[in-house]
């Protein structure tokens, strides 16, 4: 069921697009054309307009799908949780206590996951807006449609370009913060990580449903004025547009987004709290400590860089 809903978003999406980018309506004789080989009586205001409507039920499917991607991610990740608490624990004969909110470094977890969540849907977004900006000013610079049906196909293999660039910039930055933060907080106190875990599954549901309900909600309230209210080309439809290029990120980047998130860090922190463990027994916890200040500093610059190194300059060069 969830994939076919996932599916059908889409299919109504690329529907409308492959419509207006065929052009279909400007062909000489396009309606005799059709009329005598399918015997079809074309109307092509009403095939937009169906189009259109499809479309925002399209959005309201994916927006009721993605939550129940997220919802398996968590339910994976707390099972995963309980294992990492169950050896640490050796199967809960010690240091339960820990597990609680008198035990500083946990509840210090608890925060600081809420906080990765929240960089991380803000760092993502502004991948999209500034590759999204880029793509604008090359098209502003460049591509001219007077006298012209539709841009050249050099022209618009720059537009991707450019998003593809910003995209793969945009994730690498993130999966490198979210890999260094990972390995930090897990040699820094392993009961402190259980928290972290704890908290980026708790907030990464609700932040999922929130951006997937709220990008599809500001997504259908263009249709609604385009389908219902006909009111296409009005100040009111280029507010729903503004609006538009907030749901886009929000419910096609960063609410999916959040699901190998929570997936990634879960496993991988099995792994990195079990090497914490074993080097702290073997080392002491000051070489643990060291390598965990090493792995923060390197996840705080990307951090950085994912929010300053992203930012939209006037400068041309960047």
């Amino acid at each position: 069921m969830t994939i076919a809903v996932d599916s059908y978003g889409p299919v109504t999406d690329n529907a409308q697009s492959v419509y207006e980018l065929s052009l279909i309506e400007q062909i000489p004789g396009i309606k005799g054309e059709l009329k005598k080989d399918y015997n079809i009586d074309v109307n092509f205001e009403r095939a937009k307009h169906l189009l259109e409507a499809n479309d925002g039920a399209g959005n309201t499917f994916k927006a009721t799908a993605k939550p129940v991607l997220i919802g398996t991610a968590v339910v994976g990740a707390t099972t995963m949780i309980f294992s990492i608490i169950m050896a640490l624990t050796k199967g809960l004969t010690e240091n339960v206590n820990n597990l609680s909110l008198l035990h500083a470094p946990f509840v210090l977890g608890l925060v600081t996951g809420g906080a990765m969540i929240y960089w991380f849907t803000g760092a993502s977004t502004q991948a999209v807006t500034t590759g999204a900006y880029r793509a604008v000013e090359f098209i502003k610079a460049n591509i001219k449609l007077e006298g012209a049906a539709s841009a050249s196909i050099a022209d618009s293999k720059k537009v991707v370009e450019i998003c593809t660039k910003y995209a793969q910039k945009g994730m690498l930055n993130i999966f490198i913060a979210v890999f260094f933060a990972t390995l930090a907080f897990a040699f820094v106190e392993p009961f402190f990580f259980i928290g972290y875990l704890f908290s980026i599954a708790i907030f990464g549901l609700y932040q999922a449903i929130f951006m997937a309900n709220a990008g599809g909600a500001w997504d259908n309230a263009k249709k609604i004025v385009e389908v219902e209210m006909k009111q296409k080309g009005t100040p009111l439809h280029d507010a729903t547009v503004i609006g538009d290029t907030v749901g886009d990120p929000f419910k096609d980047t960063s609410s999916v987004a959040l699901n190998p998130v929570i997936k990634f860090t879960t496993l991988f922190g099995l792994l990195a709290v079990e090497l914490a463990v074993q080097l702290t027994a073997a080392q002491g916890s000051g070489l643990t400590h060291i390598l965990a200040a090493a792995f923060f500093v390197v996840s705080f610059f990307f951090v950085h860089r994912s929010f300053y190194g992203m930012r939209i300059r006037e400068d041309a060069a960047h």
